[in-house]
């Protein structure tokens, strides 16, 4: 009976080993946490953004009231960059070398993800879903711990480029873009879409302006005065809002204005540059828009709409962007489930590169897909048309190619 009860106690304790065995933890993880780091503006120029980690927040509350992601409850660690690089590096250190996250979650920005990507690729901490679309954040090859989310900024504006060339081939063109890689990406890409014979022919004026300038009133001028009858713009919300009121109140009124995707929002950008000034803009989109009325019976809008009464109900529902921190939100949980209890950063950055899955608030048609060669999660979107109210949705969708 002795030797019965040993063999017992041997085979309980092979058991237990095996099974601690099976779970594989990294920096920020544990049997009952996931430590998740992020910079966000929340103040400065581009605090307009910070509705993105406001709601993902909520998300993950909801989540962890739900038991969390395989029992695990999400520790979503928000700190604010002002959207300016060098403070970016302050706060990304003190989450990786202090509060030892797991990850560093949906970063806003182009050049304050730029200023800590070698850092974090150094260190082999996953800068997971970035929150900028530049061209850079596909680059796997270089960066391996580094990966984007929404469509390429110079895939977004091949689409408006290709919208002119059908549309209105003897187009004068105007560019206006933030003067950084994202904002060079853009206008990049928009005369790589039109090609260089194009491109020479049809873009008379091209400008640029600062994150920190107090007005873009001055370059608004210059480019109505070089005689363009087609308009691209990229700019954060408040300079986005700036101009196109300035567009309006000066008279100038392109035959098609072209607003970049990063700068939809009904709430921070259209109502406060006017609705009146607004309408016809024309700009690209992958997600539902809550406001649309065709989505009004549809059941995962309904389900956004439970989850902002109960979880964020100080949301603006006319912000796009809430829909989008939303969804970043969604892929992550889905790359969490998938890491199981390997939550290793090597293995977070695997699940993260290894994505096939329609989240719902998406277009139909629209999916979050990756691979290791693929650093691109949505390549798909729509063109829309701001109607005075609301985006309405026109042509088919583009990009799934």
């Amino acid at each position: 009976m002795i030797w019965k009860a040993i063999t017992a106690a041997a085979a309980l304790a092979l058991a237990t080993q095996v099974h601690a065995a099976e779970k594989k933890y990294g920096t920020g993880a544990s049997d009952t946490e996931i430590k998740l780091g992020q910079t966000s503006p929340f103040s400065g120029a581009a605090s307009a953004y910070s509705v993105i980690a406001k709601v993902q927040a909520a998300y993950f509350r909801m989540i962890n009231d739900q038991g969390g992601v395989n029992g695990r409850k999400i520790n979503l660690i928000t700190l604010d960059d002002g959207y300016s690089p060098p403070k970016t590096v302050e706060q990304t250190r003190k989450l990786v070398e202090q509060e030892e996250v797991a990850a560093i979650l949906n970063p806003l920005g182009t050049p304050t993800g730029l200023a800590v990507r070698k850092y974090l690729n150094d260190k082999k901490v996953p800068q997971l879903f970035v929150g900028a679309g530049a061209t850079l954040w596909g680059d796997y090859a270089h960066y391996p711990w580094s990966i984007g989310f929404q469509p390429s900024y110079q895939a977004e504006t091949a689409v408006y480029a290709k919208y002119v060339l059908t549309q209105k081939p003897d187009a004068r063109i105007a560019l206006f873009y933030q003067n950084d890689d994202a904002g060079k990406d853009y206008g990049n890409g928009f005369k790589k879409g039109l090609g260089p014979e194009n491109t020479a022919r049809m873009v008379v004026a091209e400008t640029t302006y600062e994150s920190t300038d107090p007005t873009v009133d001055s370059q608004i001028v210059k480019l109505k005065a070089s005689g363009a009858n087609v308009l691209f713009m990229h700019a954060i919300p408040k300079q986005a809002a700036q101009a196109i009121k300035k567009i309006g109140e000066i008279g100038w009124k392109p035959d098609l204005f072209f607003l970049a995707a990063t700068s939809t929002s009904v709430s921070s950008v259209l109502k406060p540059a006017g609705f009146e000034y607004s309408r016809d803009i024309i700009s690209s989109y992958s997600l539902k828009d809550p406001n649309d009325p065709q989505w009004k019976a549809d059941p995962d809008v309904i389900a956004w709409q439970d989850f902002m009464k109960t979880y964020f109900p100080d949301g603006n529902l006319q912000d796009q962007l809430i829909v989008y921190g939303y969804v970043v939100a969604e892929a992550t949980v889905q790359v969490l489930k998938q890491c199981g209890d390997d939550l290793t950063h090597e293995n977070i950055m695997k699940q993260a590169a290894n994505l096939d899955i329609a989240l719902p608030m998406f277009l139909p048609g629209i999916k979050v897909k990756t691979s290791p060669t693929d650093y691109f999660p949505v390549e798909a979107m729509r063109l829309q048309k701001f109607n005075g109210e609301t985006w309405q949705l026109f042509g088919d969708t583009i990009g799934n190619d």
